[in-house]
């Protein structure tokens, strides 16, 4: 008893004895207040000691302390060093400010054009303007072709729009937004993708499962949000002009000027014409559709720094015309006919949106803004003998707040949201005509807390309440945590809930273009008689950075399931008709994914993916796997860059192949014997590359080709030779249909 004794004490006094208190901190760029970021290796010590520290890749320093230490040194290459009086333990936050007394100093380095975050609690993935340049890139349903966490697949047989899916689901059950503001919903699903240029998009960040509970409740399988390039950032002029063989012809400029030292803007204009018809195919139809576009932008950027005030608004105009059918088919003439088949779809888009933050000059972390935009779209459009017309008004406002409790480890956001749509739709398929008019309302509250040590742990927990006319009053959890064991290994996992109400015809409008009979099952709902989509999503995801031979690498495993409690189901399975009823038992998407990173030498760069999708849904008939989804999918993308600085002459390589297994093909052995296909379709490769040649920081030139070895579905038309009849169907498309398409463009930038 006596040894334990004195053992006890040693402990205790060896303990006391070599025990430290220690000082807390967070070191901030004063020219990004909004962001809070941190400064990764700044210098901090205690005045006139040899006790110093640098900060961490989130600007948080811990330093030793004793009570005689009173002034604290902060210092960072380029800015101003700064002594701190110390009165006490609590920590800090400061804001470091750029030196103007410092000659320029020019520092090279080489961005990742895709970053995967170490850091956040969300399984985030953020894919910069470096990365979009790597393909042709004409818009935003074309900038996910070299990365593997989007699939991107063809709608239709006629229209030529690109369709995006993630986790296994079709872009409805995606959040689409535009700087954080839902944008792509509602009659936009369809060819919304292609609305919004290429070269106006400065990155894109996905994220995977349950989304934030600041941007809605919609989100089930994840969120998209485009953040377009800002007129202080981007060049004074820019010119990117593209043509391809497949008879497509863009253009693309930015103008921005400086109006004073608060006030900036920006005019971004956009227009691309196809006037060439093709069928490769000979199957009497166009491959592409004939079109054009007009597409202008203005923004207008506010930036007070001293003050904590930032704002944009944007007015935005669209003017969008396709036609497609047969080849020679004259709208002026045989719209209506019954002897030859055709189909224009009109649309005309204006939205503006305005964006307002402000941070509390001598409370950094504190914060506040608001969102607010409205639009109006308009599409006329007809498939052969039927009309579909639909304008859709858009409200949407949001207020939030940012602040912490006790230190910056405990943050949170609340706030307030609005949403208002208006539906007018027009259905006519002969001889009957039926107008599906409705108008829907929500008002929202959330709460949305993160807690972060800076070290191993972060947690995201949201709850948001929302009052909706249609769907009534409901609940919406969310939960993203995040768990880093050892260096650059992260853990995390995710779950949410997700409600939205379907648009069963602006997000199905392939539908048109086919002969089939459109059934609505009898229920009680309030939109279309069908009740809202309910789903719950849950993911965990492992990604593990690494070095081999000197050479960084990063490998991520991701799974993620998500459970209808009701879905609006879409049935093909009956080829003469399609229906949309309540989920009656079990609809479940699961979804795998494994991908790896890897730098072989100096801007030499392999990224390698395989993803596995099991997604089924019980029909009337039975259950069965979603059709035209391939269970099996493998990515592989090669690129290199010539030289290590950037404005040099230079040659930039990019190739992806993909390979995408059989496909389950909807039932159509109701068909006459000559328009049956087969249970399942056949598994392919596609294989795109292109070359960029950089002359200077001013001028570039590219060159490309999709599809290099020409695969083309055949027959995607079922029965193109009798498009009057009851077997017509454009709906069922599983791979391209064009075939090899090559095409050049030219960039000139004024800076």
């Amino acid at each position: 008893m006596k040894n334990n004794l004195l053992v006890s004490i040693f402990i205790l006094m060896s303990s006391m004895s070599f025990s430290q208190e220690t000082f807390k901190g967070m070191i901030m760029d004063k020219n990004n207040p909004k962001d809070n970021l941190g400064v990764y290796g700044a210098s901090v010590y205690w005045l006139n000691t040899n006790v110093g520290v640098t900060t961490n890749e989130k600007g948080w320093f811990t330093i030793p302390y004793k009570s005689n230490y009173k002034k604290l040194v902060v210092s960072f290459v380029g800015y101003k060093t700064d002594t701190i009086t110390i009165n006490n333990l609590k920590p800090i936050h400061h804001f470091i400010t750029e030196s103007n007394t410092l000659k320029e100093v020019s520092v090279n380095a080489k961005k990742s054009a895709t970053q995967k975050s170490y850091l956040q609690a969300q399984n985030l993935v953020t894919i910069n303007s470096e990365e979009l340049l790597k393909a042709a890139c004409c818009n935003l349903s074309e900038s996910f072709e070299t990365n593997p966490s989007i699939d991107v697949n063809f709608s239709d047989a006629l229209t030529g729009t690109k369709q995006i899916q993630m986790l296994g689901l079709t872009s409805p059950y995606l959040l689409i937004t535009q700087e954080n503001i839902p944008s792509i919903r509602g009659a936009a699903q369809a060819f919304g993708l292609t609305f919004t240029p290429g070269t106006w998009v400065e990155s894109i960040q996905i994220t995977k499962g349950a989304g934030s509970v600041i941007n809605g409740f919609e989100s089930i399988s994840g969120q998209i949000n485009a953040e377009l390039v800002k007129p202080s950032r981007d060049h004074k002029f820019f010119l990117n002009a593209y043509g391809a063989l497949g008879g497509r012809l863009e253009l693309n400029t930015h103008f921005n000027q400086k109006v004073s030292d608060k006030w900036q803007t920006g005019i971004y204009v956009h227009g691309n014409h196809r006037g060439e018809k093709f069928d490769k195919n000979n199957d009497g139809f166009l491959d592409n559709p004939l079109s054009k576009q007009i597409n202008v932008m203005n923004r207008w950027q506010y930036t007070d720094a001293e003050k904590g005030w930032v704002s944009f608004i944007n007015f935005h105009y669209l003017d969008d015309d396709k036609q497609v059918g047969q080849i020679g088919f004259n709208p002026d003439t045989d719209k209506g006919s019954t002897t030859i088949w055709g189909s224009e779809i009109k649309s005309k888009r204006f939205e503006t949106s305005a964006k307002l933050g402000y941070v509390f000059p001598d409370l950094p972390f504190q914060s506040m803004g608001l969102q607010a935009a409205y639009s109006n779209h308009k599409q006329d459009s007809y498939f052969g003998l039927r009309e579909y017309d639909i304008e859709h008004q858009s409200f949407y406002s949001n207020f939030l707040f940012n602040s912490i409790i006790g230190d910056t480890r405990h943050k949170f956001k609340t706030g307030l949201s609005f949403t208002y749509d208006k539906y007018d739709e027009m259905v006519k398929t002969t001889p009957q005509v039926n107008d599906y008019n409705r108008n829907e309302t929500s008002v929202g509250a959330f709460f949305e807390y993160a807690y972060d040590n800076s070290d191993d742990i972060s947690v995201t927990a949201g709850i948001r309440v929302d009052n909706h006319n249609l769907l009534g009053t409901f609940l919406t959890p969310r939960l993203h945590v995040r768990y880093s064991p050892w260096e650059k290994g992260v853990f995390r996992t995710s779950v949410g809930r997700g409600k939205r109400s379907a648009n069963i015809f602006a997000e199905n409008q392939q539908l048109f273009a086919s002969s089939r009979q459109i059934n609505i099952g009898n229920a009680n709902g309030k939109i279309y008689g069908l009740d809202p989509e309910v789903a719950w999503n849950y993911g965990v995801s492992f990604l593990q950075g690494y070095k081999l031979f000197g050479r960084k690498g990063d490998v991520t495993f991701d799974f993620y399931r998500t459970n209808f409690d009701n879905q609006v189901v879409v049935d093909w399975e009956n080829p003469q008709e399609i229906s949309f009823y309540n989920l009656d038992g079990k609809s479940v998407a699961n979804s795998f994914q494994v991908e790896l990173n890897q730098n072989i030498i100096p801007f030499f760069n392999t990224r390698f993916s395989y993803k596995y999708y099991d997604v089924n849904t019980d029909f009337k008939s039975g259950n069965a796997a979603k059709a035209l989804q391939a269970k099996h999918r493998f990515f592989a993308n090669v690129s290199y860059e010539t030289s290590k600085q950037e404005n040099d002459a230079h040659w930039k390589f990019d190739v992806t192949y993909n390979w995408i297994g059989k496909q389950r093909l909807p039932n159509t052995s109701q068909n006459p014997i000559q328009y049956q296909l087969s249970e399942y379709s056949n598994s392919y490769n596609l294989l795109n590359a292109q070359i960029t040649k950089v002359f200077s920081k001013k001028f570039e030139i590219y060159a490309g080709a999709e599809n290099i070895t020409n695969y083309k579905q055949k027959n995607p038309i079922l029965a193109s030779d009798d498009p009057f009849g009851s077997s017509f169907d454009t709906t069922i498309v599983y791979a391209p249909i064009f075939g090899s398409n090559f095409y050049t463009g030219l960039r000139f930038k004024i800076d």
